[in-house]
């Protein structure tokens, strides 16, 4: 039986006895990444699977920056607000006080 392996499964653990990874034609050249032909198999696969393991976790951050802004801008929206209406509180006793004093002026 001449079944290929597959990422989660692969045919052989031993990574002398894997096919070398090619390098991506969809990445551009100059990216971050190392040209994987220069490091040698073991290296690059290495690499790759440090890199793919770091992935949630780059992800996990990204998403917590995210909500963080969220709640960040939440609290700045309820602060406003919330400054809104006792400017709005001052303004009305600002009112009834002078309402107050033009009444006790002109009795």
């Amino acid at each position: 039986m001449n079944t290929t392996g597959t990422i989660d499964r692969p045919l052989t653990h031993d990574p002398k006895k894997q096919a070398p990874m090619k390098p991506s034609t969809s990445e551009p050249a100059g990216s971050a990444t190392e040209d994987v032909t220069t490091t040698g198999a073991i290296d690059s696969r290495q690499n790759r699977t440090r890199e793919m393991q770091l992935i949630p976790e780059a992800l996990a951050r990204a998403h917590m920056h995210e909500r963080l802004n969220e709640a960040e801008r939440e609290r700045r929206a309820v602060r406003l607000a919330t400054a809104r209406r006792m400017q709005r509180r001052a303004e009305r006793a600002s009112m009834r006080a002078r309402r107050a004093l033009a009444m006790a002026v002109m009795q």
